[in-house]
């Protein structure tokens, strides 16, 4: 069961963590015990879902109860967040993420890491947020005029233990955003830069905990993306803990370099250790809080005990007269009230504006991560269409990483489509000739499955093999090398985002100015009910 501090005990218990006592250095011979909280990659959740999942007001409740039961026994917590607060539910994007970060604001997050999706929306949305934060926003590889636009780290002295928090971003961010929101920004390598500040950070803290939006890949496999939370740590000596994000899963191992990827809410979880840091990540969107109980003792820091705790997940049991139900896979969490107060007004105003129908559809529209990066879908298809039908397009291609959700049976709101494309691109269109369409579909061919540049296609046919396509066919026709054609794709991607070839320098190019959540919106009206059947894509697009 999961109680609530009192605010006045819980903000002295967080200023005495911050400033601990008058000691410079620990004692010798004495135990410290410091509990490490992490999320990563909320994407806009501060809301719990329609089945009462998740939520900041439960985290609270949950954060609330494990600071009380650690300063109790004489220990101190920091709670950290792995980056990307920014994008994926329309509620925080309508509204710039406000409401999350005034969350993070209540729950008394002490750093973040820098993420990528930061980056979703001009710089002065990301300075708003860095003023609202009461917490540090921390990455030492993100450079601005030649001088780190963020604080490289962050040295917290917990009763004489001195922590340090240094924050990393993904290299990969500069492919991964509008090239316009950080036409001034240097995205170094920040192995290289963790090379320069590890050593700084040693002399001045007994314990150093990485806050990365880098990704944790099983073994260091990380294929076309930006190396990551195990390359670091291998490369990089002196870290006790990577607290990360990005890659959006629990970093649970079953055996030394295999990732439990069966991993079920509840179970026990063994966090990956490479080099004598250990790494954790929890997942995604505050499904659950990470904690990790260390003791330090004459320089030896220990973990002691690590779970990932789930915030009211939930899974269906059917019962003995068939029907299925959602039951928790553990206790029940109850909400926070103070947060519920915090949080209720911009929830609200989000729903007024989006709960609004504009069409239906007979069965599910396919979105979900795991799936339209790694095969296509009827929803990719639907996309494609919708963007070739606004421009008069032959084909379309959509980067997967571009699909944020998918679209359930039943009747479509606004925010179902904004949950889709919640990131405000605009359709582009290039005129290609046969050879050039077919340059651009080898290149997107080299888009490895699992990462968000995978293509979903539409009006085109094609085999792909050996990072090569062929045999490709245009409105059933073999395509010709001499003629013209349309293509559609967004801003993006012509902009050389997620590592397509770049478009947008083209004698052709034409930014439409249509934003992609209003095409998909009206595409669907226009359509309704759509019948899912109709945007299967079958096998137009056949990997060998």
């Amino acid at each position: 069961m999961f109680l609530k501090l009192h605010p006045v005990y819980l903000s002295v218990a967080i200023v005495m963590a911050l400033s601990g006592c008058a000691s410079q250095a620990p004692e010798r011979d004495k135990t410290y015990r410091l509990t490490v909280m992490h999320t990563n990659d909320h994407h806009g959740h501060f809301w719990h879902n329609s089945d009462g999942e998740y939520g900041m007001a439960a985290r609270k409740t949950v954060v609330d109860q494990i600071r009380r039961e650690v300063a109790a026994q004489g220990g101190y917590t920091l709670l950290l967040d792995g980056g990307d607060v920014n994008t994926g539910v329309p509620e925080s994007d309508l509204q710039d993420a406000v409401p999350d970060f005034k969350g993070m604001n209540l729950l008394g997050y002490q750093a973040m890491a820098v993420g990528n999706h930061e980056f979703d929306k001009p710089l002065s949305v990301l300075k708003m947020q860095r003023d609202l934060a009461q917490f540090p926003m921390l990455s030492a590889n993100i450079y601005e005029n030649g001088q780190r636009m963020f604080d490289a780290y962050k040295v917290f002295n917990l009763g004489g233990l001195r922590v340090g928090v240094m924050g990393l971003t993904t290299e990969d961010t500069r492919k991964m955003v509008l090239p316009e929101n950080v036409a001034r920004l240097d995205f170094r390598n920040p192995i290289t830069e963790a090379g320069k500040v590890v050593p700084e950070l040693r002399r001045q803290a007994d314990v150093v905990i990485a806050a990365t939006h880098m990704g944790h890949y099983e073994n260091g496999q990380h294929g076309n993306q930006a190396a990551g939370d195990v390359e670091m740590a291998r490369a990089v000596s002196g870290i006790d803990l990577v607290v990360g994000g990005h890659t959006q899963n629990p970093a649970c191992m079953k055996a030394e370099n295999v990732l439990d990827r069966a991993y079920v809410p509840g179970a026990a979880c063994q966090p990956d250790r490479q080099n004598g840091a250990w790494i954790v990540q929890a997942h995604e969107w505050g499904k659950y809080v990470g904690r990790a109980d260390f003791e330090y003792h004459n320089g030896e820091f220990k973990l002691v005990n690590y779970t990932l705790i789930p915030i009211n997940l939930k899974k269906p049991v059917k019962a003995a007269d068939g029907k299925t139900a959602l039951v928790h896979y553990t206790s029940a969490i109850a909400e926070n009230p103070e947060m519920l107060a915090l949080l209720t007004p911009y929830q609200k105003f989000g729903q007024d504006k989006l709960e609004v129908q504009i069409g239906a559809t007979d069965a599910r529209l396919e979105g979900d991560r795991k799936l339209v990066r790694s095969q296509p879908t009827n929803l990719g298809v639907l996309i494609g269409r919708a963007m070739m039908d606004k421009t008069s397009s032959d084909l379309a291609i959509v980067n997967a990483g571009g699909v944020r959700d998918a679209i359930a049976a039943g009747a479509i709101s606004y925010k179902d489509v904004l949950k889709v494309h919640p990131f405000g691109n605009t359709v582009c269109t290039v005129d290609l000739t046969g050879q050039e369409l077919t340059d651009y579909l080898h290149a997107a061919a080299k888009m490895t499955p699992d990462s968000g540049a995978f293509p979903q296609f539409a009006g085109v046919e094609l085999e792909v093999a050996a990072d090569q396509a062929s045999k490709v066919r245009v409105a059933g026709q073999a395509l010709q090398p001499g003629k013209t054609y349309r293509l559609a794709i967004n801003n993006f991607q012509a902009s050389g985002g997620d590592g397509y070839p770049k478009l947008s320098a083209h004698p052709s190019f034409v930014n439409t100015g249509f934003v992609d959540a209003d095409v998909l919106r009206a595409f669907i009206s226009k359509n309704s009910p759509l019948k899912v059947a109709d945007f299967e894509p079958g096998t137009a697009v056949v990997r060998r």
